[in-house]
């Protein structure tokens, strides 16, 4: 049987990684991981889905029972190996490289068609 204090505590963990590799927020795992969307591999929002269902089976004593420790043990395993894999810093640059980019496009668009217009008028 699984150590309800155990679990809580790998959950809060899991939940602080979450929050702090991925930015996401939310009151409790399920809310965390669903906000995680394509953020996480399918196999990873599986395992996810699988704790979460765990948790809720472990706040009531008979239902605790069918929980497979081993399953959750792995659950917890590959979210933590996952997250520790991701570089937060590089994932906020990573992303103010895309935001740029797409100014930038959007930029020389917006040249390209003054200077269309200014053709078609025979300013230029």
């Amino acid at each position: 049987m699984i150590d309800r204090k155990q679990f809580g505590t790998r959950r809060e963990a899991l939940e602080k990684q979450l929050h702090e590799k991925l930015g996401l927020r939310g009151k409790t795992l399920g809310t965390r991981l669903r906000r995680a969307g394509r953020l996480l591999p399918k196999r990873l929002r599986d395992e996810g889905r699988y704790l979460v269902e765990a948790e809720r089976k472990l706040a009531h004593p008979r239902l605790a029972t069918q929980v497979d420790e081993a399953r959750v043990e792995k659950a917890f395993e590959a979210l933590e190996t996952h997250l520790k894999s991701i570089d937060a810093a590089d994932r906020r640059r990573s992303r103010l490289i895309h935001w740029l980019a797409g100014l930038v496009f959007n930029l020389l668009i917006l040249a390209a068609v003054v200077l269309i217009a200014l053709r078609w008028q025979g300013v230029i």
